[in-house]
Order: C-alpha cells, then structure tokens, then sequence
C-alpha cells in the first residue's frame, strides 16, 4: 500500500472553495479592505504573483488590525479555487477556517507577518 503525499497547499484551496461556498470569504482588494476596516476579517489570503501596488492597499490596515497573511497559488489558481476569474487577494470571515488554512500552510504558525 503506498502512501498518499500530502499537499498542504492544494488543501488549503480546497478550503477556501469551502469557505467560498459557505458565505465566509469575501473576495478582491476592495471587499478584502472593508473586511478588514470592519474587522470580520481573520485571515487574509494572497496570490503569489499580485502586484505590490495592489497589496499595498491592504497592508496597512491588515497590520494595525494584527490579521495574519498567507500566499497561495498565483492568481489563477486562488481565483480558480474560488470559482472565478484570477485574484489577487481574500479575507477569510470564519475563524474556524481560517485556522485550518493557517494550520495547512504555516504547519501551525502564525502566517506571514
């Protein structure tokens, strides 16, 4: 019987395809940034190749609000994993997810600071 490897990141996107389907992600720049001012989000998630500029406009107030960052996946995928078009950037609203994708892409640890 051989082993199945597991592949934290693909499980991470099946998760937020949950959360997706749950009501508890929010999805672009924008919306990521109203999540964030208002304080539902608890998880921010972004694509690998996303421009800075458009980080950046999430950066500041994910830092005073102390809401953890993680990369998955290009924009593509992250849009793909979310049923649509290339994304550049999440917020996850529900904690018990947003834990479980943290557990699967930072083995536990707090995300990107």
């Amino acid at each position: 019987m051989v082993a199945e490897k597991r592949n934290p990141r693909a499980e991470a996107l099946q998760l937020l395809g949950l959360a997706r389907r749950a009501g508890t992600v929010v999805l672009g720049i924008q919306r990521t940034r109203d999540s964030l001012r208002s304080g539902r989000a608890v998880l921010v998630v972004v694509a690998e190749d996303a421009s800075g500029a458009q980080l950046n406009k999430i950066e500041g107030l994910r830092k005073v609000r102390d809401v953890p960052r993680v990369s998955v996946g290009d924009r593509t995928a992250l849009g793909a994993a979310l049923g649509g078009p290339p994304l550049s950037a999440a917020a996850v609203t529900d904690g018990r997810l947003a834990r479980q994708i943290l557990l699967r892409l930072t083995d536990g640890g707090p995300g990107e600071s």
